[in-house]
């Protein structure tokens, strides 16, 4: 999945184009995958507009130092934290695992789901 910044997509693809060939692929896929996942993030404020409801909701489920530390930060400020937009999404009913399947090749998703149980693992 491309970046949807046209700066940001050329200078992905420089950077690409200087790594040795055994490398691009998977550097290229790592490009996809965070852009997918910028993609996925993007959309709770272009699409869904966040409201103060949804910032004091998603407080409300934040372990105590760090609700008093994004409420502090306030609405305007933490609009584009990932875990604020993905609450978002997810409250609209777009979770990010079935959005990442629905847009990523099957072989980036396989990639992105390993990734995904890896960090589990290692959180728990």
């Amino acid at each position: 999945m491309e970046h949807p910044n046209k700066e940001q997509r050329d200078n992905q693809a420089k950077m690409l184009d200087q790594l040795p060939k055994e490398l691009r692929e998977e550097h290229a896929q790592i490009f996809r995958l965070g852009n997918a996942a910028y993609i996925y993030h993007s959309l709770a404020s272009e699409e869904l507009e966040p409201t103060e409801e949804d910032f004091e909701e998603w407080l409300e489920g934040l372990p105590d130092n760090v609700g008093t530390d994004m409420k502090a930060r306030g609405f305007e400020e933490c609009r584009g934290i990932f875990s604020f937009t993905r609450y978002v999404m997810e409250k609209n009913d777009i979770g990010m695992d079935e959005w990442m399947e629905q847009n990523l090749s099957e072989e980036d998703y396989r990639a992105y789901s390993e990734m995904h149980r890896k960090m589990k693992e290692r959180n728990s």
